[in-house]
């Protein structure tokens, strides 16, 4: 039997449809979630994507361990939730880690500002956008990623924890991906603290609301560490990442110089 497409009130015009064309090549992500594409185009996105992960590794792969600071770009230094991720950024690199963040300004700053201002390692894993998203003055050593979603592999893959701080619907995602990581025994109970409790309080009565309705287990919102308290978050940090899986659990690897390495 064949398949019956879904029939249109109306024909899209040809403006509409090279407006769709244009828009689908702005960007490689328009273009690789566009919906079919030719052979020799799935093929070279195949090689892009592979390239993009290989930067991200070569990039990172002599950072140690890590602690990733998630947050919103378009909070203003000075403000509440700048000097908390600030202050955490601080604490990771007193605890031994290199603190990455998305590169960015706002919170991402205000994270590698922390960092940096204590002696530590600062990383930046920025992305490519239509308008570029400019790397913050405290990232250490940073790579660009072509899509988001290779960015989000290389932000999750080295990191014994996740710190989240107020932001949108990306933090949203990129908290929501790691904790159904962790659900689905995809990567290791590494501990996730949320910060900023006035903002985070509606999204945390859902969380509670979900384990009710069973949508996800009873067990589930104690994934998430939910505080303001810096202190609070330090001790965290110690008795699940630190103490439990160690920061030298994995020998570091040392760069070969024939490759192009560095070492952190």
């Amino acid at each position: 039997m064949s398949q019956q497409l879904p029939k249109m009130a109306t024909e899209p015009s040809e403006q509409e449809i090279l407006e769709q064309e244009i828009f689908e090549l702005e960007t490689p992500d328009q273009s690789l979630l566009s919906g079919p594409s030719t052979r020799i185009h799935n093929l070279v996105t195949l090689f892009r994507v592979a390239l993009d992960l290989l930067r991200g590794f070569r990039a990172l792969h002599f950072a140690g361990p890590c602690v990733t600071i998630f947050g919103s770009a378009r909070t203003k230094p000075g403000t509440d939730s700048y000097e908390m991720a600030r202050k955490m950024g601080a604490t990771c690199a007193r605890l031994g880690f290199t603190v990455i963040t998305g590169g960015g300004p706002g919170i991402m700053q205000a994270g590698n500002q922390g960092a940096f201002e204590v002696g530590g390692r600062s990383l930046g894993v920025n992305i490519e956008l239509p308008h570029e998203q400019a790397l913050n003055p405290y990232v250490q050593r940073s790579v660009t990623m072509r899509y988001f979603f290779t960015r989000k592999v290389v932000l999750v893959k080295y990191s014994y924890a996740f710190i989240v701080l107020p932001g949108g619907a990306g933090t949203l995602d990129e908290m929501f991906e790691t904790m159904t990581l962790i659900q689905t025994g995809k990567l290791r109970a590494f501990p996730i603290v949320l910060m900023g409790k006035d903002y985070w309080k509606p999204l945390i009565d859902f969380v509670y609301l979900m384990a009710e309705a069973g949508t996800i287990s009873p067990d589930d919102p104690e994934l998430i560490f939910f505080t303001d308290d810096i202190e609070d978050a330090k001790a965290h940090l110690q008795r699940h990442a630190v103490r439990q899986f160690g920061l030298r659990r994995k020998r570091t690897p040392k760069p070969i110089k024939i490759l192009g390495e560095k070492g952190m």
